[in-house]
């Protein structure tokens, strides 16, 4: 008789993210905190050129999506101040702009790729992390690591080569 498979440990992960932009569009910037349930936590923020703000909501988006799928989560939640953002996700807007469609297509199939994900719309000073984390990379019109080459590429990004991703434990 076959021994019994082990049963897989489930991959909880929460996260935080912000996308925010100086003039609509301008300076644009996102902020993402990944964080798993012991506590260990990951900080990524990008500099994303000149964007929009729902732009760069949705970048934040999908580059917590793509960190979430490399660490093989099997649940994640997500909170985030755009309200647009989640309603959008949760089918409760309608996405009318043809570049936002693109980009919620793409969250669509990310999110996917992860058996449950929660969408949580919180205040702003609830938030307070990944809007720094946004501000940093807008100030210093920098990034901690490269976008994932999906998100770089439906932004029609080649000045994102500066983006970075630091653990911090």
């Amino acid at each position: 008789m076959p021994s019994p498979r082990p049963a897989s440990k489930a991959k909880v992960y929460s996260g935080r993210i912000d996308g925010g932009a100086r003039g609509n569009p301008g300076p644009a910037g996102i902020g993402v905190l990944l964080e798993d349930d012991q506590g260990r936590r990951d900080e990524y923020y990008g500099y994303l050129g000149s964007a929009t703000n729902n732009v760069a909501e949705y970048t934040a988006l999908l580059v917590l999506l793509h960190h979430s799928i490399r660490r093989c989560a099997t649940r994640l939640t997500n909170y985030s101040e755009s309200e647009l953002l989640v309603k959008q996700m949760r089918g409760e807007y309608r996405v009318k702009n043809p570049r936002l469609q693109q980009l919620h297509a793409a969250a669509k199939r990310l999110m996917s790729k992860i058996p449950e994900v929660t969408l949580q719309h919180v205040r702003r000073e609830e938030n307070r992390e990944a809007d720094r984390l946004a501000n940093q990379a807008m100030d210093e019109k920098q990034s901690s690591e490269p976008l994932p080459e999906e998100v770089a590429v439906l932004l029609g990004a080649g000045a994102q080569e500066s983006l970075s991703f630091g653990e911090s434990r």
